[in-house]
């Protein structure tokens, strides 16, 4: 769940990092595992109808989102699949997470659509800016907060519906980082006009000065 870019990249040029053609990395091996403990996921929630483990499980599932990034950056695992691979993974956690937990109920709908459709509009516009040959544009520290503040508060809202003993006080926390996410999400995507307006001007002008060459 990201604006644009991945946090990985840096400064988010191609080719910038030493070793991006490696494919067998620590990050890239955390980005694997947490794409097939989706369907896990979806099956605790939905054949087990086990809210506690899949709620855990979603949250640990957001935890590794930063912990393979930070892996990555540190050690310089950086790769060219990483790149792809992350986001890909970010938005499928987010799209069937959220989409679980509205489908099951925890979360009321207004409140996981507003979520959903901020992602497929700024996810849809990441493509299309990739596709004309823009440049990554770099995660904000807004996108970096909505992103961490909602993925605590979609296990919260699942924890509040479940047997756990503090599912009442789930409730409560959820709300309390969940609305501050939803609103800084929709900050984070207007901030991403102006950045990514910036960055299609500079391709321009590239190709501009490549002719003129």
């Amino acid at each position: 769940m990201r604006d644009g870019a991945d946090e990985r990249t840096g400064a988010a040029s191609p080719g910038d990092e030493p070793g991006e053609d490696r494919i067998l990395t620590i990050p890239n091996a955390i980005t694997v595992v947490r794409l097939c403990l989706m369907p896990v996921f979806l099956w605790l929630l939905f054949g087990r109808e086990d809210r506690a483990t899949a709620a855990w499980l979603l949250a640990g599932l957001g935890a590794t989102d930063f912990l393979d990034g930070w892996i990555a950056r540190r050690f310089q695992q950086v790769s060219t699949v990483g790149k792809v691979l992350d986001p890909v993974a970010d938005r499928l956690l987010f799209l069937l997470g959220v989409g679980g937990i509205a489908i099951d109920g925890a979360v009321p709908m207004w409140f996981a659509v507003v979520a959903l459709v901020r992602e497929v509009l700024v996810g849809g516009a990441t493509i299309v800016l990739a596709a004309l040959g823009v440049r990554r544009i770099d995660v904000t520290w807004f996108g970096k907060a909505y992103t961490l503040l909602l993925m605590m508060a979609f296990p919260l809202f699942l924890a509040s519906h479940s047997t756990l003993g503090w599912a009442d006080g789930a409730r409560t926390a959820a709300w309390l980082v969940g609305v501050p996410g939803l609103v800084l999400s929709w900050v984070s995507a207007a901030m991403y006009v102006p950045l990514a307006k910036r960055a299609y001007d500079e391709r321009d002008a590239a190709d501009t000065e490549e002719v003129a060459g």
